[in-house]
């Protein structure tokens, strides 16, 4: 037995990444080996918030589950686990979350449904304000320190003042850990994951430092990889070829943080297709980071002055337009009573239906419904002056409204300026039907609009605004569930739900704060970025010598000698840059989601298929692995995010317990067989 315990704590030794294990954990593992136990191993590859909040599941369901066995989970990561790679401490210091402190938790609360316990904790603002001053001083630099202290529950934090946030999150999950479970973190890349013929997944691992390769024997796999690199798809390749040919310069889609913007040169005339997170990461770091600066006079007008290093950004997208601007206040009256329309039992008869459903004829009339009581509601109650009558005679009205004719009919005669009629197609397409004679008037009125956008959003007077994001969110928790029961058809799902569905909620909902758009008018006015217009397209011009961008809000063309796609690459198996990824999909043993119907119809969205609601990975053969799981955006079931808004029964919370859970269960189950029967002896 002194031979096992001296070759296991030479194994622990040997670790070049200290181990968080407390001196319980020690004595659980020394009975455990005196006693013949057999140890149940975990591996987790991926080690930033959504490993960690799989950890904080894990740990929270183990006393229950796990019988007083011991578990030994293997966290794996090159980056700093806790934070991993989009994360890192070292960001630069002009990158923004697109979120306010008080609306970012890594902690369930009372609200969210699931069968585990439930461990709470304070949001990012309330960590702000009752993390102790030591703790901190362990975590982050006097200068970040003072910028996490001066935060408000309306601040949108910087993403190194998130990285603190998460790394203290990880700390506190791994000082938490029961006696019986053991965490091992390797700052490693996992490359290969194979059955080794025994019933054990084996994981190849390359070292972060020397690149040195080395085996790890688990019973069972978590994939929690988050956003994927990819490798460049047919018309990226081409215009890479094109830009080496004629002395341009191409950047494909990317994470931006990490993309090589050096090659932009100063005054050069850039095209950016994509107006969304991507993009305002981008002008941070051509601006800002190149040695400009934003100033805001006494009158509260931003004004940038430039340091004569930055390109000329032409920007254009589909919509010609950036996000709706993130609203910084709070409602002016009580929440609306929710859910009104889309409640349970509306849900309960949704899936009770025998057709497939189809999302723009069963499930939006629904949504819409309820983001509308939500919107009129605060309207009504906070800013009663600008309606025809109460919100008692409204509501009842609109209860009753048979069709959307009779609503629509219904909100004209009761609201008295159009500005307050809550219409989807106005906000989702603001330029559509509209042509410009020049790029100039075009780039005029994209300039009006997001001004006017961030007046509104920074203004309680249209806090009714506030009621429709609060109901779209509750009911994005409700679309997600329809989506997973099975009963959508395969081509609403994709087509409707996570096509045209998600990109709206992405643009009103998940836009930039408004400082970022006071921003961007800065630079527009000082001649840094230039407005393509909507319906961008971009081709590679051999006659000029260059890309050229054309839009359908005008008719001229914009050339020039860089090109930059301002967006975040998307999922995908087939050109995913992920070795790991790429063995797997190589020998069939993971599975790209190609949707299709009897219509012949068929979409190939990318993602990594798991099955069940354990998330399990799926082989070429269309069976389900029962040892290997997968979270995140990468896979064809993604929560909602990694980190969620508090009190909102967050979709990522939910997931989370409940792959935790089967997972305990499968290692339990795991270990019992591999016990021997002391009965027939």
């Amino acid at each position: 037995m002194s031979v096992v315990l001296s070759a296991l704590s030479t194994a622990l030794i040997k670790l070049t990444i200290p181990i968080n294990i407390r001196s319980s954990h020690f004595e659980v593992l020394r009975k455990a080996v005196e006693m013949g136990a057999e140890r149940m191993e975990l591996g987790i590859i991926g080690a930033g918030p959504a490993a960690s909040s799989l950890l904080e599941r894990l740990s929270a369901n183990a006393a229950e589950m796990l019988g007083g066995r011991h578990l030994r989970v293997h966290l794996i990561d090159p980056h700093r686990a806790g934070t991993g790679r989009v994360w890192r401490p070292d960001n630069h210091a002009g990158l923004w979350m697109n979120s306010l402190a008080e609306d970012v938790t890594m902690f369930p609360d009372d609200t969210v449904i699931f069968d585990g316990p439930i461990r709470p904790g304070p949001s990012l603002f309330e960590w702000s304000r009752s993390v102790g001053d030591a703790e901190l001083a362990e975590l982050a630099d006097p200068t970040l320190i003072a910028e996490i202290r001066g935060l408000t529950g309306t601040t949108f934090p910087t993403r190194r003042v998130q990285s603190v946030y998460l790394e203290w999150f990880h700390r506190q999950i791994v000082a938490a850990l029961p006696p019986e479970v053991e965490l091992v973190v390797h700052a490693a890349t996992a490359i290969d994951l194979a059955d080794d013929g025994r019933g054990r997944q084996r994981i190849l691992l390359e070292g972060a430092v020397g690149g040195d390769l080395e085996t790890l024997d688990v019973d069972v796999v978590v994939l929690a990889l988050g956003h994927l690199d990819a490798h460049p798809d047919a018309v990226s390749l081409a215009f890479g070829e094109f830009a080496a040919a004629h002395g341009l310069v191409h950047i494909g889609a990317g994470h931006t943080a990490e993309l090589q913007l050096d090659a932009l040169a100063p005054g050069t005339d850039v095209i950016a297709l994509g107006f969304g997170q991507a993009f305002t990461d981008l002008l941070v770091l051509v601006t800002e980071a190149r040695g400009g600066r934003f100033v805001t006079d006494g009158g509260g007008e931003v004004r940038y002055e430039p340091s004569g290093r930055e390109p000329i950004i032409h920007v254009g997208s589909r919509r010609g337009v950036p996000y709706r601007s993130k609203m910084d206040y709070r409602l002016q009256a009580p929440p609306a009573p929710a859910p009104r329309f889309f409640d349970e039992a509306a849900i309960t008869d949704l899936l009770g239906r025998e057709e497939p459903l189809e999302f723009r004829r069963d499930v939006l009339p629904i949504v819409l419904r309820e983001v509308g009581w939500a919107y009129y509601h605060e309207l009504f109650n906070a800013h009663p002056e600008r309606t025809t009558t109460s919100w008692a005679q409204f509501s009842a009205a609109y209860a009753e409204a048979a069709t959307p004719a009779e609503t629509d009919a219904l909100i004209a005669a009761s609201v008295r300026d159009r500005r307050d009629v809550f219409d989807i197609d106005r906000i989702n397409t603001p330029l559509a039907g509209l042509h410009f004679a020049t790029a100039a008037a075009l780039h005029e009125h994209v300039s009006n609009h997001v001004r006017a956008d961030v007046e509104r959003r920074t203004d309680p007077a249209f806090s009714a605004d506030l009621g429709a994001f609060n109901a779209l969110l509750q009911c994005f928790v409700s679309i997600a569930r329809i989506a997973a029961s099975g009963r959508m058809s395969t081509r609403s799902r994709i087509e409707d739900v996570a096509g045209w569905w998600f990109s709206f909620f992405m643009y009103y909902a998940s836009g930039p704060p408004p400082a970022r758009l006071r921003q961007l008018l800065a630079l527009e006015r000082v001649g840094i970025v230039r407005f393509i217009g909507a319906g961008t397209t971009v081709r590679a011009d051999s006659e000029r010598g260059a890309f050229v961008a054309t839009s359908t809000s005008h008719p001229e063309q914009i050339s020039a000698g860089a090109m930059i796609d301002a967006v975040v690459a998307p999922a995908t198996v087939s050109r995913t840059a992920d070795v790991l990824l790429q063995r797997l999909r190589d020998r069939g043993e993971l599975l790209e989601e190609i949707a299709a119907d009897e219509s012949g119809w068929s979409a190939n969205t990318g993602k990594v298929v798991v099955s069940g609601p354990a998330l399990n990975l799926v082989d070429r053969d269309g069976e389900a692995h029962p040892h290997r799981h997968g979270i995140g955006s990468f896979t064809s079931r993604p929560a909602a995010g990694a980190f969620s808004r508090p009190r909102t029964n967050a979709p990522t919370f939910r997931q989370n317990d409940v792959v935790a859970r089967a997972v305990l269960a499968s290692l339990v189950r795991l270990s019992a067989a591999a016990q021997p029967d002391l009965s027939r002896r």
